[in-house]
């Protein structure tokens, strides 16, 4: 009996102990947008990307995620190849500020507390809400206003990541948001007297490519003799 709950406290503390493993660190990369003015890539960074990041990692297989992200996003009609938009000729910029928090799912174990070198692909989700420069178009041009405008986004992300040292963790990694406006580029103003173009049925979407450097940190497991 004593050597059941022996056992069973001694799992319990690992558990708890193995819960405290954080990371913190930065994103480094670029932006674009996909929508209804210019390139229509789906990874093409022309824009750089900047932020920071906090993973609590719950198990070798997943962790809670929580980042800021900020970036300006710009397109050009006259770097598309589709005729209708390079004879148009619109182009905008705008900034995007963005927090999520979600799940971040690792293929193969990725275990913290093992320092030999470990490589596991990953994915994330979960929910952003960002900020963004009201826009519309004035006399054949993409303006912007004072107003500040916010939405919801669904941020879905593929990664690779690796521990490049005890304490640092490198990763690469791919990430569209799908968001819940179609006017980041002013092409659909909620004002219903400005004018619309483009498709108003698709929503616009931008991505962040780029690498994530973070420092890993929390107490060790133990180890439990018989």
């Amino acid at each position: 009996m004593n050597k059941i709950l022996t056992s069973f406290l001694c799992f319990f503390a690992y558990t708890t102990i193995y819960a405290q493993i954080n990371e913190v660190g930065v994103f480094l990369g670029g932006s674009n947008y996909i929508g209804d003015v210019g390139l229509t890539n789906y990874i093409y960074p022309n824009e750089p990307a900047f932020g920071v990041l906090y993973k609590w990692n719950k198990s070798p297989r997943h962790s809670y995620r929580f980042s800021y992200t900020q970036s300006r996003i710009s397109s050009d009609d006259n770097d598309s190849k589709e005729p209708g938009r390079y004879n148009r000729g619109y182009k905008f910029k705008n900034n995007i500020k963005e927090l999520s928090a979600g799940i971040e799912f690792n293929f193969f174990d990725f275990n913290l507390h093992e320092e030999k070198p470990k490589v596991t692909p990953y994915v994330y989700t979960g929910l952003s809400y960002f900020f963004y420069d009201n826009l519309y178009v004035l006399s054949g041009e993409i303006v912007k206003t004072d107003k500040i405008n916010s939405s919801v986004a669904i941020p879905m992300t593929v990664g690779v990541k690796s521990n490049i040292s005890r304490d640092l963790i490198l990763a690469l990694e791919v990430g569209a948001r799908y968001t819940f406006t179609d006017n980041i580029d002013g092409s659909n103003p909620s004002n219903g007297s400005l004018p619309k173009f483009g498709n108003i049925n698709n929503n616009d979407w931008y991505v962040f490519s780029g690498a994530t450097l973070t420092y890993t940190f929390g107490k060790k497991p133990c180890y439990c003799r018989e």
